[in-house]
């Protein structure tokens, strides 16, 4: 069987409707100017509506096209995800999106353009896919240079708790690691872009496992 090449409209549209959901809550996180989820919802909406527009061009054509108006969007938010689309636009080149593509997507995506280390082999255990993730964060584990994208000693001590924490309340090891990608991601941001790069994060993760469900 083909493998199931992702509608990525509806992908980010999901997105843009679990966002819709927590916008009260996130404008409520924003003590600066209270509109960090009108923001959000309207930064996936514009994402969502912008690959349904080119929906006949390629994956990766779509995420650049998308990255292209986003970034013409004066918002701190805006700018980041449109460097997060440019550098899945170039992670995609060339290569269908796929379900199994979505804790790689959501890497690229919530890294806000920031360089990704070269892929290591496919990881054949949980932690060792917790690993890979924070190795294509710019994870090493040792601490970042001054102003540079990058995770640092705590920053990876603090997706590895994440972690833990959500395995030990029961939860499965694709939300568990959807989870400590968030926090990785979060480095260096505000608690309310922290908060909104999880929900984006767990609705990736439960739009790819959507469609991963109805292609068996």
């Amino acid at each position: 069987m083909p493998t199931q090449q992702v509608n990525l409209a509806k992908v980010f549209k999901t997105v843009a409707t679990a966002l819709d959901s927590n916008r009260s809550t996130l404008n409520q996180a924003d003590s600066y100017n209270h509109d960090h989820g009108d923001n959000m919802v309207e930064i996936f909406n514009l994402i969502a509506g912008a690959m349904k527009e080119k929906k006949t061009a390629s994956p990766a054509e779509q995420l650049a096209y998308a990255g292209s108006l986003l970034g013409q969007k004066p918002s701190g938010s805006a700018k980041y995800y449109a460097g997060g689309l440019a550098q899945a636009a170039q992670q995609f080149a060339g290569k269908s999106v796929t379900p199994e593509d979505a804790l790689r997507l959501a890497q690229v995506l919530l890294g806000g353009g920031a360089t990704a280390a070269p892929q290591p082999a496919a990881p054949s255990a949980p932690g060792d896919l917790l690993g890979s993730l924070l190795s294509g964060l710019g994870g090493s584990g040792q601490p970042a240079a001054a102003g540079q994208p990058g995770l640092d000693i705590g920053d990876l001590l603090n997706a590895g708790m994440s972690y833990m924490s959500a395995k030990q309340r029961g939860e499965t090891d694709a939300t568990a690691l959807m989870g400590a990608l968030a926090t990785a991601a979060s480095n260096g941001q505000t608690p309310y872009r922290a908060q909104s790069g999880a929900v984006v994060a767990n609705a990736l993760m439960q739009a790819f496992g959507a469609l991963t469900s109805k292609s068996k």
